[in-house]
Order: C-alpha cells, then structure tokens, then sequence
C-alpha cells in the first residue's frame, strides 16, 4: 500500500517532535516499521537527518532536562547496585571496595553537579520542596496547635508549588 508524503510527514513529526520511537511512530500512523524505517533512510541520504533533528527537538524543547533526570535516575540506581555488590560480595579486598566506592561518590558527585545545572526547574523544586518539609517539621515541632491550619492550606499549595517550579 502506498502512503501519500503527508503520512511519511506525520510519521516524521511523531518520531522528531514527539520523541516516540520508530517503532511506536510507525505504528501510530499504520506504516509498516520497515516503511518508516526506508523513509528515515531516504531522508539522511537527502540531508533531513531525523535522528539529529530529534536530538535539536529535545535540546530546545526543553527535552534535555527529562534526558537529565533519567540520566540521574539511571546513575541512581546503578550507585544501589554497586553497593549490594560492595555489601554482598565477603571476598572483596578491603582497598578494592575503598576504591569503588571513591569512584562511585566521585561519579555520583559530579552527575549531581551537572545536573543541578542542566535541570534547573528540578533543583528549584526539590528546593521548594525542602523548604516546605522544613516548614511541617517546624511547625509540628514548634507550633503543634497550628498543624491543623497548616495541613489545611499545605496541599493546595504544594500543588501550586508544583505548577511554579515543576
């Protein structure tokens, strides 16, 4: 079956704009993987590089900080499983575990020096975030007669927080 170029366009925009990968952007338009697949070919040979173009798409639309919050996830967890290893393995030498866990706080500090950078709207809301745990302690602490009234107002504008730094 032949699809006009405005479905070749569509699968285009669904893979670039939409960040969907090819399989799920040739499928949203009923194309063949392969069709799509051949159409993205043809295209780089032409000079319309959808793979680069997809990557300006993320970079402009603010899409690196989602890339950066997954990265930090990733590193997040691979620093967890590093550490059951470290825990988990008797016959490690001591200076061995020493030097992983260097390496691991080492990474682990500069990805988290880099992201505050890349991702400035999640430092302001973890920040914010911070601040507002800090405030309940506080007034739980402090101030217990009033926990009623903070709980009241907490949750309306935590969700304004959100929609302000989030």
């Amino acid at each position: 079956m032949a699809h006009g170029d405005n479905v070749r366009q569509a699968v285009r925009a669904s893979f670039v704009f939409d960040c969907l990968d090819m399989p799920a952007a040739a499928a949203k338009h009923n194309v063949p993987e392969a069709t799509a697949r051949r159409w993205k070919y043809a295209a780089k040979e032409m000079g319309d590089d959808w793979d680069k173009a997809r990557g300006a798409q993320m970079l402009a639309g603010g899409g690196i900080e989602e890339v950066s919050r997954q990265t930090l996830a990733l590193v997040v967890l691979q620093v967890q499983a590093t550490l059951q290893t470290i825990n988990e393995t008797a016959d490690m030498p001591p200076a061995v575990k020493v030097q992983m866990l260097a390496s691991l706080s080492d990474s682990y500090l500069k990805l988290s020096k880099v992201a505050t950078k890349l991702m400035p709207e999640t430092t302001q809301l973890a920040t914010a975030m911070d601040v507002l745990q800090r405030l309940v302690k506080f007034i739980r602490d402090k101030y217990p007669q009033h926990a009623g009234s903070l709980a009241e107002v907490l949750h309306p504008f935590g969700e304004e927080v959100s929609k302000a730094y989030g």
